[in-house]
């Protein structure tokens, strides 16, 4: 593990602890590599980078701006969404690690260039070991604005050579893996006929409901911003509005999509699902388990969950082919295969008794623990360590 740049207001004892958690038998665990603390009195900026593991590569992750109540719950959030990062990735094929950031405050009152800039130049200190994107509350014109200081920055806008809106393909990934849902469920790769819930309709949940609709799904939304629902209703009138979550869960779904924050998957929320007879759990947003038992609560009650991290990864794998020169077709192409890894998982689980994530969680770490042993491989000028 490597340096904590500590803030003003000292983290919890018990979250530090997360941070340092070492690995054991050569596996991966909690522990995290590097966590900093930013902080730029002149911008305003409070923010942190977390690295969970460089394992597969250069860590790749977003910025999520969030006002967060604590430092302490901004620390937590970037732990845990490093963490996902990390098995995102390995899932996704890709050769890279896993980092997020946040920055804590309101994006509508006070992001502005000096801020996203004074950010951009603490990336660029940790010379290439974090790469940043989008998340909550940025944008791609941020990652413009941040690029200005960095060259570790991806999601970027296609007139500065980017990627442009990582959350299409995001979307487009997540359709994939609830695809093959329905193909392990019901013996169709189609949501046609089928009851689909979504839970926020932002960047992501908008472009969900429209492959959902287009699939012939009936789908039922809620959102707590009016604006991201009248979007929505201008170009899917069809789409039917409840107004809250508990009257989501009520409308006898056949599959339930939280697309908001994480910890969605809570005790009474798996139970209303169980009571409301829905089948199938695939959604967008990160970390959607609330807590450890939540994925073997679901499987107990016949409820088949897609993880959030293979299902959602059609966004870094489009901001990660922007690393190289991006092209479209080629990064759809490889977040089309988000279907077929559902499949996997969905398969593996069956075969060794264990809920959908635990089969996911080992894949990921299987492939983390087998390609960081390749280090041990000297190349030719290359120094031991």
């Amino acid at each position: 593990m490597t340096d904590v740049q500590t803030p003003a207001t000292h983290p919890a004892p018990g979250v530090l602890s997360r941070i340092f958690r070492t690995e054991q038998d050569g596996a991966p665990g909690d522990g995290h590599e590097q966590v900093v603390l930013c902080h730029d009195r002149s911008s305003g900026l409070k923010a942190i980078i977390a690295i969970h593991s460089t394992a597969l590569g250069p860590a790749l992750g977003g910025t999520r701006f969030f006002p967060y109540a604590s430092e302490e719950a901004a620390l937590e959030d970037a732990l845990n969404l490093s963490r996902g990062m990390s098995y995102k990735n390995a899932l996704a094929g890709l050769d890279l690690g896993g980092g997020k950031a946040v920055i804590i405050g309101d994006p509508n009152k006070d992001k502005n260039e000096a801020m996203l800039r004074a950010y951009g130049r603490f990336v660029e200190s940790l010379r290439g070991r974090y790469i940043t994107a989008c998340d909550v509350g940025t944008y791609v014109q941020d990652m413009d604005v941040i690029a200005r200081e960095t060259e570790f920055v991806t999601g970027r806008s296609p007139e500065h050579g980017g990627a442009g809106d990582s959350s299409i393909l995001t979307a487009f990934g997540v359709f994939q893996g609830m695809r093959a849902s329905a193909q392990a469920r019901w013996g169709q790769p189609t949501l046609r006929g089928k009851r689909v819930g979504v839970a926020g309709v932002g960047k992501v949940g908008h472009y969900l409901v429209g492959h959902l609709v287009a699939d012939g799904a009936t789908v039922v939304v809620t959102d707590p911003f009016e604006a991201a629902v009248n979007r929505v209703r201008a170009a899917h009138p069809e789409v039917e509005v409840v107004a809250d979550t508990t009257a989501l869960l009520q409308a006898k779904l056949d599959v339930y999509a939280p697309c908001a924050l994480g910890g969605a998957l809570t005790d009474p929320v798996v139970a209303a699902l169980s009571e409301f007879g829905t089948s199938i759990v695939c959604g967008a947003a990160n970390n959607q388990l609330a807590h450890p038992g939540v994925e073997k609560d679901l499987s107990d009650r016949g409820i088949l969950y897609a993880p959030d991290y293979l299902v959602n990864s059609g966004g870094v794998i489009q901001v990660a082919d922007e690393i190289d020169g991006f092209n479209f077709e080629r990064a759809k192409n490889k977040a089309t295969k988000i279907f077929d890894t559902t499949l996997e998982i969905f398969t593996r689980a069956a075969a060794d008794g264990v809920p959908p994530a635990v089969a996911a969680d080992r894949l990921a770490e299987k492939r983390m623990r087998e390609i960081s042993a390749l280090r041990t491989v000297l190349l030719p000028g290359a120094r031991r360590g």
